[in-house]
């Protein structure tokens, strides 16, 4: 399986939802919370191409976007191949 990684920040509700999706398919994965790291936010800004919004997700060396993204993904049938690496 792919390694996901999940930028976040505290009382995100797209944040818990993008979760809930990746917990709901047994997905592990490393949360960096931004919430008061700007560091963390620059990293993320930068690894991200310039997006700003919570969350940006990371699958392997791809980067998914945001939550609407990844159900996006999960919707078109892509995201169990993307996770399988």
């Amino acid at each position: 399986m792919a390694n996901v990684t999940i930028y976040t920040r505290q009382l995100c509700g797209f944040c818990t939802a993008a979760k809930r999706l990746l917990d709901k398919k047994g997905v592990k994965y490393t949360e960096h919370d931004a919430t008061f790291d700007q560091g963390l936010k620059k990293e993320m800004i930068q690894k991200a191409n310039g997006r700003s919004t919570f969350p940006q997700i990371f699958i392997g060396s791809t980067h998914v976007g945001g939550c609407d993204d990844l159900h996006d993904l999960d919707r078109a049938g892509k995201l169990d191949r993307l996770l399988a690496g």
